[in-house]
């Protein structure tokens, strides 16, 4: 039996968060990719990702999807991007 560890998910005026710092490759990149997927229908949408480091291949994933990321102010040792639709 395999214990996967999950990512951390609330909601704020910010949008909607993900917090996958400390998840295993490719539990991010699988995780984000679901949530920005829910948004689908949400007018406005914005995700919020909290990481360990520098997403390498989040950019062209969200790309192919009509998405786009911004890096964002973080705290020291964390990587945080907001991913809207892109225009």
């Amino acid at each position: 039996m395999t214990t996967e560890a999950m990512p951390r998910r609330w909601h704020d005026a910010g949008g909607e968060h993900i917090d996958v710092r400390g998840l295993a490759p490719p539990q991010p990149l699988v995780a984000i990719l679901r949530l920005v997927r829910e948004q689908e229908g949400v007018s406005g949408a914005t995700v919020i990702v909290h990481f360990d480091r520098d997403p390498q291949l989040l950019h062209s994933e969200l790309a192919e999807i009509g998405w786009v990321a911004e890096r964002i102010d973080a705290d020291p040792g964390e990587v945080r991007l907001r991913l809207e639709r892109a225009p």
